[in-house]
Order: C-alpha cells, then structure tokens, then sequence
C-alpha cells in the first residue's frame, strides 16, 4: 500500500480520521451497548425460590385491551397461573366490541385474582391509553405495578417472581424486557432484529446508569411511586408515551434494575403486516420529543455514526489518492465486531442466525429510521399502542 498520497492530500486525510472516529463510535457502541447486555447475568440478584415469604410483596398486573379477545384467550391463562403467592390480574377493557367481555367474564369464573375494569362510553378526553392505564394502577391492590400487553405472555410461570426479586435491593422500578414470536419471512426476521437492538439499547444504557427508557410491554414499578411521581399527568395531552416517557423522567441508577433473567421475559406477538409494525414503531419513536437534550444526543450519536462512516467510506473507496485497501481493512473490521457483539446478544435471548445478517439490517433501519423520523414530523398520532 502506497500512503505518499494520503499523506500529501488534506482532503483524503480528513477522510480518514473521520472514518476512524465514526468507525471507534459504532465499535463503542457495539461493545458498550450489546456486548454488556449480552453478559449481563443479574447474579446479585436472588432467584425466586430465595426470596423469603415476607418479601414477596403482593403484585397487581395490569393490561389495557380493545377489541383484542383472541390474544386474550391465549396470553390470559399464562397470567391468571402464575406461581406466586400474592397476585391479581387487572385487566381494563376500553369499549372492546368483540367477544373479549365474554373472554373475560368466562376467566373471572374461573379465577379469583382476575380483576375487570370496563369502559362503556368514550371518556377518554386525553387520548391514547394513559387514561384507561392509570384507572387501572388506581383499581389495582397490589404493591408493585407490573405492566405488559394483551399479546404478551410470560416465558414461565415464574415471571411475576423474577421481577419481584428486582426489588430486593431497594429499586423502585424493574425494566423487565419481550422477545418477539418467530415466523417465516422478512417482515420476522426485520422486527425481532429491531426488537433485540433497541433492548440492548435500553438495558445496556440502564447497565451503565442511564435508564432512559423502557418497554410497556414488560415494565413494574411501586404503585405508591406511581402516584407520588404524578403518574402521566405531565404528558397526559400527549398520546404515546405511557412507559417510556414516565421511566425517562423518574428512573436513574440508583431506583432502576434491569432484569434480563430467563424467566423475567414476555413472549410477543409479531407483527402481520409492514404497516402494523411501521406503526408500533412509530408509538415509540414520537415520545422522544418529552426527553432531555442528553438522551437526545446520546440517541442521535448512533445513526449520525453510521451515516458518517458510510460516506467516508464510499468517498475513500473513489478517492484516488487513498489505497483501497485502507476503507476496506477498516470495514471488514467493523462488521466482524458487529457481527461477534450481535451474536453475542442474540444468544443471551435464544434469537437463532439473526446475527449473520446484522450489516445489512442496519443498513436498512438506517433508511427506514430517516423515513419514519421525517413522518413524526409531518403525522401526529392519536392511536394508541
């Protein structure tokens, strides 16, 4: 290789060092981030057959549903046969017009700890499932507040113990985490590899001491906190946001654990349709205008990583005066840091062969996180998820 011309040409080294410093920021990223969440082992934590009988504080799950009966009928007898002592089941239906009454009223038959909520007419003048959220925690009994989805359900029967000993080192709020049910087919393979990457981001930023959100779909926290926060009354006008945004204004290192135990996860249903799952990601990108301007430039500092590097790298590969096999040494470097921290991560969740593909996927969320941040501008939501 033949350096005399990057060295005599200003335009060419500048390139260079800014790959490099692009190249460094998605290496960090990719070690900080994935890396740590994929060894994290929660071995301070104790497992469910340690906990003592008095610490077993009583539990109140709580789910909010419209017109999702048969999700129901599939995820409610995993909840309502939970091996804990001290739980109940707080389901608030919103105006469901299909059989998820019946569904309902046929469990609470059959089960004491099922608690039901109904909403008859339309009253909720905030919009998005805030309202129905908290006249749930408010009818709930329980202690600890443990929050998931109608299409979610627990990887055991031990799930509502293993987020209970999140606890038993003084924290007030246990982010628990959701993988993602697998079918043949792109629109699978796309949706769990973006459901794995934006769990590591979340746990592995909480690992570090910057809990900045969280997952709805598998999140507990003190009920007394709730209420002693003020519950979602800062943003209630606002419609998404119902976990993430109440977790970035209250959670920090010294109230927050990160369980990603086995046991502590929620099996979810995947999406059927492109559309549905641009839809739920949408949910999740909107509420990132309630954060703080650190979390916002600690999330831009990825894709901006990524963009750079990209182009330095294609303006280095056409550059005459940059031997080519710099740009390329450089990047066969960093998709097998990518590819080892990304396998890594998806063995920590049991998620099979996703990691082969993890460049190319991350060059199509490039593209399709571009799409869906210019939509949040232009697009308000009102549909809640």
């Amino acid at each position: 290789m033949n350096f005399e011309g990057l060295l005599n040409s200003r335009y060419t080294l500048v390139l260079c060092i800014l790959l490099l410093v692009s190249f460094v920021a998605l290496c960090l990223y990719y070690g900080l981030l994935w890396l740590r969440t994929a060894r994290c082992r929660n071995d301070k934590l104790p497992k469910p057959d340690q906990l003592p009988s008095t610490d077993r504080l009583s539990v109140s799950v709580v789910i909010v549903t419209h017109n999702e009966a048969d999700a129901l009928k599939k995820t409610l007898p995993y909840l309502l046969e939970q091996d804990y002592p001290d739980y109940e089941v707080v389901v608030v239906d919103y105006m469901s017009t299909d059989d998820t009454p019946f569904v309902l009223r046929v469990c609470s038959e059959n089960y004491s700890n099922l608690k039901v909520v109904k909403f008859k007419e339309d009253v909720n003048m905030f919009r998005g499932k805030k309202y129905p959220l908290s006249i749930g925690i408010k009818s709930a009994d329980g202690d600890i507040i443990l929050l998931t989805e109608p299409d979610c359900r627990p990887k055991g029967f031990d799930w509502i113990s293993e987020m209970v000993c999140g606890y038993m080192h003084g924290a007030t709020l246990v982010l628990g985490y959701n993988i993602l049910s697998s079918r043949k087919g792109l629109l699978n393979a796309l949706e769990r590899y973006d459901n794995l990457t934006y769990t590591a981001s979340y746990a592995g930023s909480a690992l570090l001491g910057n809990p900045y959100t969280a997952t709805g779909r598998n999140l507990s926290y003190k009920r007394q906190y709730f209420f002693d926060r003020g519950g979602f009354i800062s943003h209630y006008s606002f419609p998404d946001g119902a976990d993430d945004i109440f977790v970035n204004q209250n959670a920090n290192s010294s109230n927050t654990v990160v369980n990603l135990r086995d046991g502590a996860g929620v099996i979810c249903e995947s999406s059927n349709t492109f559309g549905e799952w641009r839809l739920r990601r949408l949910h999740r990108r909107t509420s990132r205008r309630f954060y703080p301007v650190k979390d916002k430039v600690l999330l831009a500092i990825y894709p901006l990583s990524q963009v750079l590097f990209l182009a330095c790298l294609v303006l280095l590969f056409i550059d005459a005066f940059c031997p080519w096999q710099v740009p390329a040494i450089v990047l066969a470097v960093k998709i097998i840091w990518q590819i080892i921290c990304s396998f890594f991560l998806a063995k920590k969740f049991k998620i099979k062969l996703l990691h082969f593909f993890s460049p190319f996927f991350e060059f199509y969320f490039l593209l399709a996180d571009t799409f869906l941040a210019l939509s949040t501008l232009r697009k308000k939501n009102t549909q809640w998820r």
